[in-house]
């Protein structure tokens, strides 16, 4: 098929006139969607070279903002933002924003300068100042996770937290547990806050009512999963499982119980989130909940070039994608000699 087809070609295809085509290819707002869909179509038919279509042969650029670039979980994210951006003709730049000498004003900044075709954004808690100051770029933003953009028009994609909480939880119950400790990511974090509400959904499916002081928060590192898992084990009545917000924070659990003399899962079992690397590096290989990070940012740069080609709007669009419990050898059932009195009367009362 020629690309070499005019604008009186299409406007002979479409039925319109020149000025019409001329106006829809501008993405003029005065336009009717019918009109619109029909001078599209007659400019691929005709072989006309749109506009976004022309950006992405000569090779646009996609930004993928993450917290730290080396580690597991930006890895899923990279690998799939790289392979569906390159299968859309894409570039994808990252840019690790957890480099104290970071300014997110000067990266703004530069992007003026040197324009976007599009936003990836995978942050920990970016504040709202920033997530406005992005917004208003003239690209397409989309954040993974729903992390700090609850309640704005970005668009966003993540994973069914609540479920994968629930599920993780309730694995561990249906083994005996009866202490079952919760250690997550910061407490302010969407996703957070939804793993751990699975996670008390469990307890009420088993009329169980978790004890609060089993609940931790941290940031999503190894040793804040260390930490809040040694002030749990620290308790009266300690906890004789663990679900961990992510796989990061279960690595900090298992190196807890170590440190402990603890067997895992002989004398602590342990579940993760994410279903990262880290999983297969660990010993015992960790029990976890997939989160599909990579085809979560595959999804987020479709929904950008979606809207570079103005295929359909995407604000305030939310998708979410399933997680699933991956079993391994992390867990096994409650050996009775753990039992506290607190265990044996909620055991009763089962």
């Amino acid at each position: 098929m020629s690309t070499r087809a005019t604008m009186a070609e299409v406007a002979k295809a479409a039925g319109v006139s020149v000025s019409t085509v001329s106006r829809v290819l501008a993405d003029k707002p005065d336009i009717s969607e019918e009109t619109r869909d029909r001078v599209t179509q007659a400019a691929r038919a005709t072989g006309y070279v749109l506009r976004a279509e022309r950006r992405r042969q000569l090779g646009g650029i996609l930004d993928l903002l993450v917290e730290e670039a080396a580690t597991p979980w930006a890895a899923e994210l990279v690998d799939g933002a790289q392979r569906a951006a390159f299968g859309l003709g894409y570039t994808l730049a990252l840019t690790p924003v957890g480099h104290p000498r970071f300014r997110i004003g000067d990266w703004i900044d530069g992007r003026r300068a040197r324009p976007s075709d599009g936003i990836l954004l995978a942050l920990t808690r970016p504040g709202h100042d920033e997530i406005a100051a992005l917004a208003e770029l003239p690209v397409p933003l989309v954040a993974l996770d729903a992390i700090g953009v609850q309640g704005s028009a970005v668009p966003t994609v993540g994973a069914t937290n609540w479920s994968g909480g629930a599920a993780a939880t309730r694995h561990l119950l249906e083994l005996g547990h009866r202490r079952v400790g919760f250690v997550g990511g910061p407490s302010e974090s969407p996703c957070t806050r939804e793993r751990y509400e699975g996670y008390l959904a469990a307890h009420r499916e088993f009329s169980l009512a978790p004890d609060p002081a089993l609940t931790r928060y941290g940031e999503l590192r190894v040793t804040a999963g260390a930490e809040g898992t040694a002030t749990l084990l620290a308790l009266a009545a300690p906890p004789t499982a663990v679900f961990a917000g992510s796989d990061a924070l279960a690595a900090g659990a298992y190196q807890t119980a170590r440190a402990r003399g603890l067997r895992v899962p002989e004398e602590l079992s342990v579940v993760g989130f994410d279903d990262t690397a880290v999983c297969a590096m660990l010993t015992p290989p960790l029990t976890t909940v997939r989160q599909p990070l990579a085809e979560m940012a595959a999804e987020a740069v479709r929904l950008i070039d979606q809207e570079q080609a103005r295929r359909g709007s995407t604000a305030g669009r939310g998708v979410e994608l399933a997680t699933s419990l991956v079993v391994r050898q992390s867990t096994a059932p409650r050996p009775a000699h753990q039992d506290c009195p607190a265990q044996q009367d909620w055991r009763k009362q089962r």
